[in-house]
């Protein structure tokens, strides 16, 4: 039995309709990701992501309008309460920037929160909606490498890097070395020993 999933609203509907859902709602998917409103926490494939509370309060804002831009004014008035002193554009900055980074989102190519340049941010994914928690992810698993003791190991590949060929040229620059020293000292050698050598 598959659990009940509402998919995003129709946007004839009420503005506050989507609101209504996700607050009566326990479980809100989208990709990978799933955030359990009862327990306030947000997961990627299982693993629990840390979201501070107005990082999570910022995921839940931009949920509840997918699709349209949500303004730095809105993120502010539900992060700030009005006598609240802060510099707001820089906070709401680094708050999106937190969630981002805990998402595994860029700025640059967005999966889920992109830039509305001097406006605000829009939620770009269709999120989903149950009241039953998704099913969880099957983890393929390697095989054991003892599952066929007959197997002829495989040759490897050689170093993409090159490192065998500098390898090379370091013995071949030593040898030529080598020679130039042994040929310096047989010229000094034949000099030393001639008749009339200055070495004498």
């Amino acid at each position: 039995m598959t659990p009940e999933v509402m998919p995003m609203l129709d946007r004839g509907e009420p503005p506050n309709s989507l609101r209504t859902t996700i607050a009566t709602t326990r479980y809100v998917r989208f990709g990978p990701l799933q955030v359990d409103q009862q327990r306030q926490e947000v997961t990627k494939n299982g693993a629990r992501l840390k979201l501070q509370g107005k990082v999570y309060q910022v995921l839940l804002t931009l949920l509840e309008k997918p699709g349209e831009v949500v303004t730095r004014e809105e993120l502010r008035q539900r992060l700030w309460p009005a006598d609240t002193h802060v510099n707001y554009d820089a906070n709401v900055n680094t708050t999106v920037n937190k969630l981002r980074q805990a998402l595994g989102d860029s700025s640059d190519k967005p999966l889920y929160i992109e830039t509305v340049p001097r406006r605000g941010y829009c939620f770009v994914m269709q999120p989903e909606f149950s009241d039953h928690p998704a099913p969880p992810i099957a983890v393929a698993v390697a095989p054991a490498a003892h599952a066929n003791s007959n197997a002829v190991p495989q040759a490897t590949n050689p170093d993409p890097s090159g490192s065998g060929i500098w390898v090379t040229l370091g013995v071949v620059g030593l040898i030529l070395a080598g020679m130039l020293l042994g040929a310096g000292i047989t010229k000094l050698w034949i000099l030393h020993s001639m008749p009339g050598s200055p070495f004498l």
